[in-house]
Order: structure tokens, then sequence, then C-alpha cells
């Protein structure tokens, strides 16, 4: 027990400092080739101005380089092939304990997690292109819709083919054979999880829900013995709070989609091997409530003519009503902290 303690809090912490040993190299970087929009705003998904928005952002968004999400999983994939390669020069039963790359564990969200992240940082690097008049969006939705399906149809195969998982757990009633239907459901989760990058969108916001988050599934996999899991969320937790120190306000840089993208898209991998699915909405509220409020918008304008919120996502509506940033932040991590802990209560005793 006590080693398996250690193999989740050991990497934990080495995830962290090495979030904060590559920052300034990566600032150094991205300040030194200006990686910032040359033009402050966005536009909404149906392709209009969000005037309220770039009302609120006009001067927030132009000087504060983006891509700060490369800490997130380059000091991931620091910490986690710093334990692999120490046991394959020295492969002694301490240092086999403390390797937490498997196969039926840790290979999926590994992969997930680079090639989303990848996906994201393609997308950065246009957005960051030098556009004189018009606000850059980078890749084009669908572009990065087909990429989040095709990865959620790779790990989709992969629990059906590789892992033989064919079933989804049910509190109650036990596991629910679906068979190959666990593929498109699977595809469909990482879709919905991909919306709710939309969070990232005010200062320390993004990288504090996640890292509760991810604490959260550490628990719930160190629970449920797997703990190779249990040590990549809790890595995943230690490196976001590496990047959540330098971009608590005023942020050294914002996470953008090569952080958020590839953590949501993880994500829905780590609900998936933990059977907790169920509780992933629980869990993960804030994400889902943010992502709701811009369906609901888009939905409201497109069929009543009329907006719900000032402004979607809905953390841009309290600020639209004078909320300062600072205190829906916090409000949000009060309210992810306690989401957390329920989903969590909830999960174990549904085994």
């Amino acid at each position: 027990m006590s080693l398996n303690v250690l193999k989740i809090f050991l990497p934990t912490v080495m995830a962290f400092f090495a979030g904060i040993s590559l920052t300034p190299f990566l600032t150094h970087y991205l300040y030194k080739h200006r990686m910032w929009k040359k033009k402050a705003g966005k536009i909404s998904p149906d392709g209009k101005e969000t005037i309220i928005f770039n009302q609120l952002h006009k001067n927030k968004e132009v000087g504060t380089p983006r891509m700060g999400g490369i800490i997130i999983w380059s000091s991931t994939l620091v910490t986690i092939f710093f334990f692999w390669i120490i046991y394959q020069l020295w492969p002694t039963p301490l240092t086999e304990k403390f390797n937490f790359l498997s196969r039926n564990q840790t290979w999926l969200p590994l992969f997930t997690l680079i090639s989303a992240s990848t996906i994201g940082l393609i997308d950065d690097w246009l957005q960051l292109k030098e556009y004189k008049d018009k606000v850059a969006n980078g890749l084009a939705f669908k572009v990065r819709l087909l990429a989040v399906a095709l990865i959620g149809l790779v790990g989709g195969w992969w629990f059906f083919s590789k892992l033989g998982i064919d079933f989804i757990y049910l509190p109650l009633y036990g596991n629910w054979v679906i068979g190959f239907w666990i593929i498109p459901i699977f595809i469909a989760v990482v879709i919905s999880l991909f919306s709710s990058g939309v969070i990232d969108g005010l200062d320390g916001l993004a990288g504090g829900i996640m890292a509760i988050i991810f604490t959260a599934y550490a628990g719930i996999a160190f629970f449920q013995n797997r703990i190779d899991l249990a040590a990549f969320c809790a890595v995943l937790a230690g490196a976001t709070l590496a990047f959540l120190w330098f971009n608590i306000p005023p942020a050294r840089f914002y996470m953008s989609e090569t952080g958020m993208l590839g953590l949501t898209v993880t994500l829905a991998v780590i609900a998936f091997l933990t059977d907790s699915i169920l509780f992933l909405p629980l869990i993960a509220l804030p994400l889902l409530a943010t992502s709701l409020s811009v369906v609901i918008q888009l939905a409201s304008k497109k069929i009543r003519g009329r907006k719900v919120f000032l402004v979607a996502p809905l953390h841009h509506h309290f600020e639209a009503i004078g909320w300062p940033a600072y205190k829906v932040v916090m409000r949000y991590w009060i309210i992810g902290i306690v989401c957390s802990i329920i989903g969590m209560i909830l999960v174990l005793l549904a085994r």
C-alpha cells in the first residue's frame, strides 16, 4: 500500500517541478516570437462576431502568449518516460513498480493526450499567423471535429479489440454488454468533452477545474486498484498545477487548444477505463454546464431569435453581469471540488 501511494505522489511532484522548470524556456520562446493573437476577440460558432465578449476582452488577449498547454503535456511526457527509462536501464522490482506505462491502463490515455494535444498545437499555430483585419480562428471547426472523432474511433477500437471491453458499467445492475456499440458511444463521449474546451476563457479557470477533475480520477483509479492509471491521472494534475502557477492572474500565458483539447479527450478515455462514464457529468459538471450554455445559446438564437445569456459560455455571462473574473474562477473551483468529491463517493459506493 505504501509503495502504491508513493508511486502516485512521487511522479506527481516530479511533474509539477518539471513543468515549473520548463516554463522559463517556453515563455522565453513565446514572448520572443510574439506568440499571441494580433487582434483581440473571436467569432461565435454561428459565424457572427461576439460583441459583448470582444468588449470584455478587448485588452486581454493581445500581448499574452498562447500555447501554455505545452507545459502540461510536455512535463507529463517527461515524467512518464523518466520512470520508464529508469526501468529499462535498471530493471529491478522497485524500478518496475514505479514504471506506470502499461498496455491495459496508460497506453490509450497517453496516445489520446499526445494526438489531441498535437491537433490543438496546430490549431494554435494557425491562430497566431499574421492577420491584418480579421480575427484568426485556426483550424476550421469541422476539421477539428473530424480529427477528434478519428481519435475517438481509434480509442473505441482499442477498447473493443485490444482490451476486450464491450460493456458499460451500470450502478445497481452491473456490466451492460453492448458489444460493438462501445465504439460509437466512445466517439460520442469524446466529441461531447471536446466541446467543453470553451471553458478556457478566464485566467486560472480551465487549469484549476482540470486539476481538480484529474485529482478526483486519480483517487477513483487508486481505490479501484488501477494504480498505473491513478499515477497517470495524478501526473496530469501535477502538470496542470505547474501551468496554473503561471496562469493565475495576471496570466503569463494561456492554455489554449494544445492544452485543453488534450486534457478533455484524455478525460473521456479515463472515464471509460474507470467504469465511471455515467458519473462523468457530475464529476466534470463545470465542463458540462459550460458546454451546455453554448448549445442553449445557439439553439435559442436560431429557434427563438434571441439569447438566453448575455454572452456564452456561461462564465462570460457572469462577467457580463458584473462579477469580477477572479470571483467567477474561484466559485467555479469551489463547485468543481464539491462535485468531484460527490462524484467520487458515488462511484465508489456504486461498486
